[in-house]
């Protein structure tokens, strides 16, 4: 068993990885992908129900609370299998900048995840959030308030958002990695996916639940959907490749890759 992982290990073991995701096939991609975005989904559908009916004047400790269940679904992801696009921005990405994956097959990774993420995620609030009406009802009010609260930022607002939400989702799959055991791992998790939440920083594959399930209610329109998914995906993105993938691999895989490159001369 052994001891966790360092970070310089964390980075060798998500090129790995990366390499792994970007040659999966269409039919896996879809299975894992769709598991993606239903359990991040349920995740927050635990949040809304959470924080649905409580007062008020309980102020952000209610937002805690529901930050509090939300990592259920990255959990569910890591620990029990499946794909999500916010993760692979940074995996496939560190393989790319060490030139083990090519660009097109970053980019097919991220267009097909993304696109089964969705399906997970309108699957989820479709049948349990307006179907059953989990997201409806005494709950509705908290649903179509968290929901306007990301379709009502503007384009720059929703991308640094975007940026502030997955540096910490990425540090949390990095994190993850890093850990051996399932308590290590939910730990590792927990805690940088909390504060995201609490932050209220925006999530891609998070939006993709809690706006279709105000739309389904007839609240909210599909253009304010597309026009919020745009700027999140593109801030996803940055805060991904650029805050954790850029700087490990320049602080990790370049230092050393030069350093032996210099023994070798």
């Amino acid at each position: 068993m052994g001891m966790d992982y360092t970070p310089k290990e964390i980075a060798e073991i998500t090129i790995q990885k990366g390499v792994e995701k970007a040659s999966m096939s269409l039919p896996n991609m879809f299975y894992l992908g769709f598991l993606g975005g239903a359990f991040i989904s349920l995740g927050f559908l635990g949040c809304i129900r959470m924080m649905g009916t409580m007062p008020e004047e309980w102020g952000s400790l209610v937002t805690f609370m529901g930050a509090s269940v939300f990592p259920l679904g990255l959990i569910l992801i890591l620990l029990g299998g499946g794909e999500l696009v916010t993760g692979n921005m940074m995996s496939v990405s560190m393989s790319y900048m060490a030139k083990k994956v090519r660009l097109m097959q970053l980019i097919r990774n991220w267009f097909w995840i993304t696109l089964f993420n969705l399906l997970g995620a309108l699957f989820v609030a479709y049948f349990f959030g307006h179907f059953l009406g989990l997201t409806e009802g005494a709950f509705l009010e908290k649903t179509v308030q968290t929901a306007n609260g990301k379709v009502t930022a503007t384009f720059w607002q929703a991308l640094v958002s975007g940026i502030g939400c997955n540096w910490l989702v990425a540090m949390a799959v990095w994190l993850c990695t890093g850990a051996k055991t399932f308590i290590g791992k939910t730990l590792a998790i927990w805690f940088p996916i909390m504060a995201f939440v609490l932050i209220g920083f925006q999530h891609v594959v998070a939006n993709m639940f809690i706006i279709p399930a105000a739309i389904f209610a007839g609240e909210l329109s599909w253009l304010l959907f597309i026009k919020n998914i745009l700027p999140v995906f593109l801030g996803n993105a940055i805060g991904a490749v650029i805050f954790v993938s850029m700087f490990y691999f320049n602080a990790y895989i370049k230092v050393k890759n030069e350093d032996q490159h210099k023994s070798n001369v």
